[in-house]
């Protein structure tokens, strides 16, 4: 899995380590947004962004899913 990063290259993220992540709120499943390089979390309608190939679990740092976010077909993806 590939994110941006601050300098506008491709990072990878570890499929594996994709598949332990959990949402620190809701415990619940994650899925990769590959587009915007975050982990989305649907039931707590938040995205946790991935920076220099690390995942920032903390909700303070979390961007707030707009109902766009919620309500469009999900084009995310889940680790591959």
């Amino acid at each position: 899995m590939a994110a941006d990063g601050r300098d506008g290259k491709k990072i990878n993220v570890d499929p594996k380590l994709l598949e332990l992540l959990a949402c620190p709120l809701t415990k619940g499943p994650l899925t990769w947004d590959p587009e915007r390089g975050e982990l989305i979390s649907r039931v707590a309608k938040l995205a946790y962004p991935v920076r220099d190939g690390i995942p920032i679990m903390l909700p303070s740092e979390a961007r707030t899913l707009s109902v766009e976010d919620v309500l469009t077909p999900p084009r995310l993806s889940g680790p591959s």
